[in-house]
């Protein structure tokens, strides 16, 4: 796969879900590889004042995924999905939360997101978000807004734990 597939030639003239699609993955790549080479510390490591840590910006991103593309699909509640109620909540950390469990479970959220747009067009409307029903194409967009920011987060936090991989 070529490092920015949203600049193949082939992605110019595609079909505008492919696009949101290509874009999406390329952003998902891009969360997910924020952890690799990170040791656990370095991924739990605390460098701003809100809840925000590499580990966490990614399950929050598992918290996105499966909001938007499970229960906006779905109709099934949180409870059920098995996620936290609030967002904020999604960026918790628990002792069994590893770089690798967080990545798998992310992965799985993302190929669980395909599956549940797949026979969906763009103008479809999904009734299970708490905003009330919205067309697929703007859930792509937003998606496409949460993850551009949070990957930004990401780069900025590992810019940080480079500069000072040992922190006193």
């Amino acid at each position: 796969m070529p490092d920015r597939p949203t600049m193949e030639p082939a992605a110019f003239h595609a079909a505008l879900g492919d696009q949101f699609e290509t874009f999406l993955d390329e952003h998902r790549a891009h969360m997910h590889a924020s952890l690799d080479g990170l040791t656990e510390e370095q991924a739990r490591r605390s460098l701003v004042a809100s809840k925000t840590t590499l580990l966490g910006l990614v399950k929050h991103a598992t918290f996105v995924e499966k909001v938007w593309f499970d229960e906006a699909v779905t109709c099934r509640p949180r409870s059920e999905i098995g996620i936290p109620e609030t967002p904020d909540e999604s960026f918790d950390l628990h002792p069994g939360d590893t770089v690798e469990s967080v990545q798998r479970a992310y992965r799985e959220a993302c190929a669980a997101s395909r599956r549940a747009t797949s026979a969906l067009s763009l103008d479809d409307t999904l009734h299970g978000n708490r905003r009330g029903p919205l067309p697929l194409r703007w859930i792509y967009l937003h998606m496409l807004r949460e993850l551009s920011q949070h990957c930004g987060h990401a780069d900025i936090l590992r810019e940080q734990i480079h500069a000072d991989p040992h922190p006193a």
